[in-house]
């Protein structure tokens, strides 16, 4: 199996060394090139590269802020932003920059590796694809959602809580909660920043 390259930007050096520790044991022939910030990435020359993960919060030039550098300079290789804010509005600006996913800090190691190996794999994209279309109707091209449900989605997008969406909509937290957890299902999401990366991604919310 050759080799296949990543990319790692981030300016703290425990992270860093955490996850290159994680991707090295668990996913065979990765090499991974570390950089503490973007002015020393772009410094990088004669490099080919598989994948980046960039952190937002850096030193100087911001992740978002650079990654339309970065894509010039590897225009074949995704970006998958990575911050400890996954709210929705930082969701939003990451796909609004390019990104082709978004790996929340907090999430476990399991689904930090499942997103990095779709990433990774050479029909990544098609492979996206296919689980995103899972649950289209071959009709309209939606989720079969209810009319409820959308209402939830633009909500829980929007970054409120449960408790918040409950009170603009007149529902329970615990019906709120069921909405939610058959939206994550739907659109495969782990979590409420991945759901919402991805209906903006699939043109579900404006």
């Amino acid at each position: 199996m050759a080799t296949k390259t990543i990319l790692l930007i981030d300016d703290h050096s425990l992270f860093r060394s955490g996850l290159r520790i994680l991707i090295q044991n668990s996913l065979t022939s990765i090499d991974i090139i570390e950089a503490a910030s973007l002015e020393e990435a772009m410094r990088l020359t004669n490099v080919s590269l598989h994948l980046v993960l960039l952190d937002i919060k850096l030193q100087g030039l911001n992740g978002l802020e650079g990654t339309a550098l970065l894509k010039r300079k590897w225009p074949a290789s995704p970006i998958i932003i990575i911050s400890a804010d996954d709210s929705s509005d930082t969701v939003r600006l990451a796909q609004e920059r390019g990104a082709s996913n978004f790996i929340s800090k907090g999430n476990s190691a399991e689904e930090i590796l499942r997103i990095i190996t779709l990433a990774l794999d050479e029909d990544g994209k098609k492979s996206d694809l296919v689980i995103q279309e899972t649950n289209l109707s071959t009709t309209n091209s939606k989720p079969l959602f209810t009319p409820r449900q959308y209402e939830v989605l633009d909500l829980l997008c929007k970054g409120l809580s449960n408790k918040m969406i409950g009170r603009q909509l007149d529902l329970s937290e615990n019906t709120v909660r069921c909405h939610v957890q058959v939206l994550l299902a739907s659109l495969n999401a782990s979590n409420r920043a991945e759901a919402a990366f991805t209906a903006r991604r699939m043109g579900l919310i404006a």
